[in-house]
């Protein structure tokens, strides 16, 4: 290899790494974001749990061959004739993609990184072969828009796919949550009898996840081509049933030995059971009363003083102290079920999205080393590439992720360890029924538009609308900020070694 090579792949392996960093600083907080958030873990526990399973993801199961450009959103063959320029274009992709990341992770805000490097991919191809370079709507079929072969259509898509079927899915799994347990007269007791069901909800919806997209890499290195043909279908559905009864069985075990708690916390919460029953009692005698007249009216007055009355006794004796010191033991049940999630999310994400950072890098080192250089149809990910993909993450974690963490975790909601574990719950479901009907969706938006839901369970007010407004803004933007620093980095690359 002459000097040339050697600086292209030096360049790669430092916009990798870099690339790597930044998705480390940004996408994985989307993982631990609520459990932080929510108190489930301190920021320092969160860290070492992302770092051992993003890596883990990236290291053990990641790619080990990356498509020339991914998603199939660029016509390769423009760059048959000179493959310099793909190069070139793949390098300031990924410093383009890494530096917007680096600034949206300044500001708080979760962007998405497949998203980030998409952009930046179409503006450097734009440039160099016109817009026809760019597949702007794939095979150009509703079903190919659905399976995420639709191109740019199917990207855009995601923007609206990913968050409304996330927030839909959180919103009623907390809804269900609010009427099976905590409604309930004795939310512990309620807690006890429903944790191996959950259990084993989140243990078979986990382990498809892992199977359906943490390992789709390793399926295909073992050369089956979907994660939905026999062997792999069959395997994943075995192994998730049998971690779901597994981790049931445990559960049931565990929570029978649980304190149902001193007789004080018992009543509070049969207090707190009248206030909503009560509460729900006054509503309903009001409108009774509003719609009568004569002796109906004066009895129906009579009794919705009566019941004030007993509502005004109730509500004495349970003060807002008394509220969380009665719900703390069902709590504690969701702080174990959301670092469960928590793990295996960033452990699917530490396998896929590695690719945004070692595939543009191993498409450079391709070419690099090809002589003549030619472009590749697909190139190889050396086991080194992933284990610097997945260093990179860990850093970017370690280093920059509190912003992120922050933003998802505590100024979009109040999170508690329910409400935390119902928005990584919904995230995980939602990957799950994405990848099983091949719908294109994005992590980072999948998890926000959880955390959404979740608040909006609680109504509109328990919102944060600015953080809202923003990141949405921060969504709509990227595409185009890739997009725009790709060109500026693309010509002055062209210039260095044109």
């Amino acid at each position: 290899m002459g000097l040339e090579s050697w600086i292209l792949i030096s360049l790669a392996l430092i916009f990798g790494l870099y690339m790597a960093w930044s998705i480390g600083a940004n996408d994985v907080a989307n993982a631990m974001g609520t459990s932080v958030g929510s108190g489930a873990l301190t920021l320092k526990r969160a860290v070492i749990l992302a770092a051992i399973m993003e890596f883990g993801g990236a290291f053990l199961v990641g790619p080990n061959v990356s498509e020339t450009v991914r998603k199939g959103i660029v016509d390769t063959s423009v760059f048959m004739e000179d493959p310099m320029m793909l190069a070139l274009g793949m390098l300031a992709s990924l410093l383009a993609a890494a530096a917007w990341l680096q600034l949206a992770s300044y500001f708080g805000w979760p962007v998405s990184t497949t998203h980030s490097i998409v952009g930046a991919i179409v503006g450097f191809a734009a440039v160099y072969g016109g817009v026809g370079a760019i597949k702007w709507v794939g095979e150009g079929t509703f079903s190919a828009i659905l399976s995420g072969k639709g191109g740019i259509v199917s990207i855009v898509a995601s923007w609206v796919v990913s968050p409304l079927l996330s927030g839909t899915i959180a919103f009623v799994v907390f809804r269900l949550i609010l009427t099976g347990i905590f409604y309930k007269p004795d939310p512990v007791s309620a807690a006890k009898k429903a944790t191996p069901y959950i259990v084993f909800a989140v243990m078979v919806t986990m382990m498809l996840v892992l199977a359906f997209k943490g390992l789709k890499p390793f399926w295909k290195n073992l050369g089956f081509d979907s994660h939905l043909e026999p062997f792999p279908l069959t395997m994943g559905l075995i192994g998730a049933v049998a971690a779901g009864l597994l981790g049931a069985i445990i559960s049931r075990m565990l929570v029978s030995r649980m304190d149902m708690g001193d007789p004080i916390a018992t009543e509070q919460a049969h207090n707190l059971y009248m206030k909503r029953a009560l509460s729900k009692a006054m509503m309903h005698l009001r409108r009774a009363r509003n719609t009568s007249s004569g002796r109906i009216k004066q009895s129906a007055d009579e009794v919705l003083q009566q019941t004030k009355d007993i509502y005004a006794s109730v509500r004495d004796t349970s003060g807002t102290d008394s509220e969380r010191s009665a719900y703390r033991q069902v709590e504690r049940v969701f702080i174990y079920l959301q670092i469960i999630s928590a793990g295996f999310v960033a452990f699917a994400h530490g396998a896929n999205d590695v690719a945004n950072a070692i595939g543009p890098l191993s498409v450079v080192v391709e070419i690099a080393t090809s002589d003549p250089m030619v472009v590749p149809a697909e190139a190889s990910v050396p086991m080194l590439m992933l284990g610097l993909g997945g260093i990179g993450i860990v850093i970017g974690l370690a280093t920059w992720g509190w912003r992120v963490i922050a933003t998802v975790g505590k100024r979009i909601t109040e999170l508690t360890p329910s409400r935390g574990f119902c928005a990584e719950f919904a995230a995980a479901l939602t990957i799950l029924l994405a990848s099983v009907c091949k719908l294109p969706i994005s992590t980072t938006h999948t998890l926000v538009g959880a955390v959404l839901g979740v608040g909006l369970a609680r109504g509109i007010g328990a919102l944060n609308l600015r953080t809202v407004r923003d990141i949405l803004i921060s969504w709509v933007i990227t595409i185009p900020a890739g997009a725009g620093l790709a060109v500026v980095f693309f010509y002055i690359l062209r210039m260095m070694f044109l």
